[in-house]
């Protein structure tokens, strides 16, 4: 039985050897192939059965909230993030992301803080001020639904490296910065402004069918 081969130079290589590095090369050219849709239906024969085996969600805290919220904004951005490497040509080293950051902000008025001094009322009970605090935002909050990935560009080395790995900080990035861009243009929509307003109408016809015939509402 054949155990080893001859090699230029008198060394020897064993058997099991080659078998190593034959089984380890058809490896690679799977995950390559599967990995890069490289044969159209090839990726089908290694089907995925997925299973959610997630634990129950716990319960951390809970905070009462002491605001109105009064108005919400509706906003969408396209994000286009490239990072490059030095030294380094695109295709070789470096990534490009365009993606489509849905997301919703909330202006509301913090009403927790009142007491008596911010409520005047008259004798009879016709006339009634409150001085609220200017309504402020909150956070843009991406919604998973409605967001998405619409290419994705990666070198060489990038592609390489994803076969070990779903790049989950590649994703983060996009939506943190979606969330950035997201927050600036609450801040110069007039947001706050229409949460101010409609806290105002609220408090107006709750006040009103109170038999209040007199309500004034001032901010700051």
């Amino acid at each position: 039985m054949e155990t080893s081969s001859a090699r230029p130079g008198g060394s020897w290589r064993p058997w099991w050897r080659r078998i190593a590095v034959g089984v380890a090369v058809v490896v690679v050219l799977f995950m390559l192939v599967e990995r890069f849709s490289l044969i159209p239906g090839f990726g089908g024969l290694f089907g995925e059965d997925t299973r959610d085996r997630t634990g129950p969600a716990l319960l951390k805290s809970i905070q009462d909230m002491d605001r109105y919220e009064a108005a919400l904004g509706n906003f969408q951005v396209v994000v286009d993030l490239e990072k490059d490497a030095a030294f380094l040509p695109d295709a070789i080293r470096g990534t490009r992301t365009l993606y489509v950051g849905a997301g919703t902000v909330g202006g509301y008025v913090e009403m927790g803080g009142l007491d008596e001094r911010n409520v005047t009322v008259n004798d009879d009970r016709t006339k009634a001020s409150i001085r609220l605090p200017h309504a402020v935002l909150g956070t843009a909050a991406l919604d998973p639904n409605r967001s998405y990935a619409v290419s994705k560009q990666r070198g060489l080395l990038d592609r390489l490296g994803d076969l070990f790995t779903d790049n989950p900080a590649g994703e983060q990035a996009v939506q943190k910065l979606a969330a950035q861009h997201i927050d600036e243009a609450a801040r110069d929509s007039g947001l706050a402004e229409r949460a101010e307003k409609n806290t105002t109408s609220m408090l107006e016809g709750l006040l009103r069918s109170l038999g209040f015939r007199e309500v004034t509402v001032a901010y700051g």
